[in-house]
């Protein structure tokens, strides 16, 4: 099982601050060990050497009969018994131990009748010395440790400074900005060497570019087909309006009034997409508003189509977008839902829903598309895609959904304050 670990451990910044400490651990204590280990040997073979020399003239004196020099003696108290054990099979040997509660340099070798002649040496200087040595090795290893966590610290959140810029940007084209630009400093100077960061913002900013350019090629062939349409398509439809009455009178009728609409709703949806719409604000009841969208649609209570009111707000907007928003909504639903068609009014917020099959899932997912429906549906797919960029001019939110026990719901919720500061002014339940 693996152990959840909290967000923030997965960042560049804390896995590189990770490697670097782990690394200056592993680098600073295999250089301790090592300069520790040559300076011990070096002190404890100096040590040692003076201890055996001590030793030798100790076996001298010894064996002349000589008086034995001061720290010389024979079976001494103190003695390690592995030294006292290795001189009593005739050979020499050094240990480092403790007499009197300090460190000592014991050198022992074999004297007559079994005993052992051993000499001690003061080694609290060279002890001292090995312990200054290893708190300086800690102190300058946490000290090397603490200022390259820092170094690396400060190089690393530079590198991870410029991939947020670069990822805030890839989020503002996602939802629709595409002036957006990373424009990273390593890409405004060519002659400065490019690192990968450098790569991916310029591959980015380059995309964007490219795609920028492609939606605007789009924009304009679809606003100027729509304008070259208008002329004949007005031409045909006053033709149309002088043919004999009869079927294939209104079939001609019926499709020139369908291509008239498509090409307006192009137009529309044109002068969305270059983000230029200005706002013509007014103040009314949004149950009114509501009620006059149900008449024009040609709904009532005949066929099911309903306004329900459970609270009524006073709003200040624009009526025209708002009346279009909420019309393609209720036309959609009449369209490809089924009865009842309920517009609901609650504060700020007004669904429509229908008790039809619901929206297909790749709307949910993706919002309303272009030129696309699903299930043998009949249009082109475009009445959505109006209402939501309408309500985005109102900086109002469109939401779409499935109801629970079957249906489409699709939710405007208005903005408590309109787009130029304005306040709507709740006036109750009407």
């Amino acid at each position: 099982m693996r152990v959840p670990l909290p967000g923030w451990t997965g960042t560049l910044a804390m896995k590189s601050a990770a490697f670097i400490t782990v690394m200056c651990c592993a680098l600073a204590a295999l250089l301790g060990i090592l300069v520790h280990v040559s300076v011990t040997d070096q002190t404890v073979g100096q040590a040692r050497t003076l201890a055996l020399s001590r030793l030798k003239d100790a076996t001298s004196a010894f064996e002349n009969g000589d008086t034995l020099l001061p720290g010389a003696g024979v079976d001494p108290t103190g003695l390690p018994e592995p030294l006292r054990r290795l001189a009593a099979r005739g050979q020499r040997g050094t240990m480092v131990g403790r007499h009197h509660g300090r460190p000592t340099m014991w050198a022992a070798g074999p004297a007559d009748h079994g005993r052992t002649l051993a000499v001690e040496v003061d080694y609290s200087q060279q002890a001292r010395t090995i312990a200054g040595l290893d708190g300086a090795i800690l102190w300058s290893s946490l000290l090397a440790i603490g200022a390259t966590l820092l170094v690396g610290a400060f190089a690393v959140t530079r590198v991870t400074r410029r991939l947020h810029a670069t990822a805030r940007v890839a989020r503002r084209i996602t939802a629709g900005d595409l002036d957006a630009r990373v424009d990273d400093p390593l890409t405004r100077d060519r002659s400065r060497p490019q690192d990968e960061v450098a790569a991916v913002a310029a591959a980015l900013d380059s995309m964007a570019s490219s795609l920028q350019s492609k939606l605007l090629a789009e924009q304009r062939f679809t606003a100027d087909v729509a304008h070259e349409l208008r002329t004949p398509l007005t031409g045909l439809h006053a033709a149309a309006e002088l043919l004999p009455p009869g079927r294939p009178t209104e079939l001609v009728r019926d499709r020139v009034a369908a291509l008239r609409t498509l090409t307006e709703d192009l137009l529309e949806i044109s002068r969305l997409d270059t983000g230029r719409e200005r706002l013509d604000l007014d103040a009314e009841h949004l149950s009114a508003v509501a009620e006059r969208v149900v008449r024009a649609a040609g709904g009532g209570a005949g066929d099911g189509t309903r306004v329900e009111v459970v609270r009524d707000v006073y709003v200040e907007t624009d009526r025209r977008r708002l009346e279009r928003v909420l019309g393609n909504l209720v036309a959609n639903a009449l369209r490809h839902g089924r009865a009842p068609v309920v517009l609901t009014v609650d504060g700020p917020v007004v669904s429509v829903r229908d008790h039809g099959d619901g929206y297909p899932e790749y709307l949910l997912a993706h919002g309303p598309q272009r030129f696309r429906t699903e299930g043998g549906a009949t249009g082109h797919g475009l009445g959505l895609t109006i209402a939501l960029g309408q309500a985005e001019v109102l900086g109002a939110r469109l939401d779409f959904a499935n109801a629970a026990d079957g249906g489409a719901v699709a939710s405007l919720t208005l903005p408590q304050r309109p787009p130029d500061g304005g306040t709507p002014e709740d006036a109750g339940p009407r």
